[in-house]
């Protein structure tokens, strides 16, 4: 797909960090951050069933190419991909997410129309690897924007503890450089069979604190969560359990972000459209571009 059509027309010291601390605004690119950018992969394995709890994922061809983040809403909840946000950008920053769905990304044309920060689908479960995510992540970096990577949880797979191993491994990691926005965790849909994974709403709230305990353990950051808020209240029973710790990053297409899973008083993130003029995804962060730095401080 091209484009132009989008998705749906589409070491940081191990310390605790609060993810709403406000700090400077970001420091200059240099040689040294230049050093981080990470390396070519390409993997494209598929996911499969690996050790772990919980059931077996019902039978499916795996597809995790189709796996991006929202690529599940809307065959589950009322959208309107063509609505136009109420706030305007000038009370928020506007952002993209990736995947290997988009493939080369034209990144000077998103910077023209004002996108500053992006995210790029790391990985999924504990077996696929995104081919395109170092041209992606590294791309977006070199282009100026604040960027940073999500997993694609797939929770009946194997333990949070593991697939957040395999997401830090694979590209998931946090830099104290200002422009490394924190890891996020994408929690939607199972694109393979029950809604909720064949999983209690306390074994998905425990498969999260176990994901989350152990990014933080490995990066120094808590991770974002993304959701909608139906997602939420059906599988985890509306828990407001990682409200106080854990930025939200909301989907919901339509004018404004609407009701908000329990706990949280605020969204930091919002997906508000699968079908932007140039990359499918569009965010937008609530606040300005010191708030979005801050958050990628730390």
């Amino acid at each position: 797909m091209s484009l132009k059509s989008g998705k749906g027309a589409h070491r940081a010291p191990s310390r605790l960090r609060s993810p709403y601390a406000i700090g400077g605004l970001g420091v200059a690119v240099t040689a040294a951050v230049l050093a981080t950018l990470v390396p070519a992969t390409a993997s494209t394995t598929d996911p499969a069933p690996d050790a772990g709890t919980g059931p077996a994922p019902a039978a499916s061809v795996p597809h995790p190419e189709r796996d991006w983040m929202g690529s599940t809403i809307a065959r589950h909840e009322k959208t309107d991909p063509g609505a136009t946000p109420r706030a305007t950008r000038a009370a928020s920053v506007e952002g993209v997410d990736v995947s290997d769905h988009q493939g080369s990304v034209d990144w000077a044309a998103l910077w023209d129309d004002n996108v500053r920060f992006a995210y790029v689908k790391a990985t999924e479960s504990t077996t696929y690897k995104n081919p395109s995510f170092a041209s992606q992540y590294n791309g977006s970096f070199q282009q100026g924007m604040i960027r940073g990577a999500y997993h694609f949880a797939l929770p009946d797979r194997s333990s949070g503890t593991r697939q957040a191993d395999f997401f830090v491994a694979g590209g998931g990691d946090w830099s104290d450089d200002g422009k490394t926005l924190p890891p996020v965790l994408d929690l939607e849909y199972n694109p393979y069979g029950a809604t909720c994974y064949g999983l209690t709403a306390s074994q998905i709230v425990n498969w999260i604190g176990d994901f989350t305990a152990r990014v933080e353990q490995r990066t120094g950051r808590q991770p974002v969560i993304y959701t909608t808020t139906g997602w939420w209240q059906t599988c985890t029973g509306d828990s407001a359990t990682f409200a106080d710790r854990n930025p939200l990053w909301l989907a919901r297409y339509a004018t404004t972000p609407g009701p908000l899973p329990a706990g949280w008083k605020t969204h930091t993130l919002w997906q508000y459209t699968s079908s932007g003029p140039l990359v499918g995804d569009h965010n937008r962060f609530n606040g300005s571009l010191a708030g979005l730095k801050a958050l990628a401080t730390g």
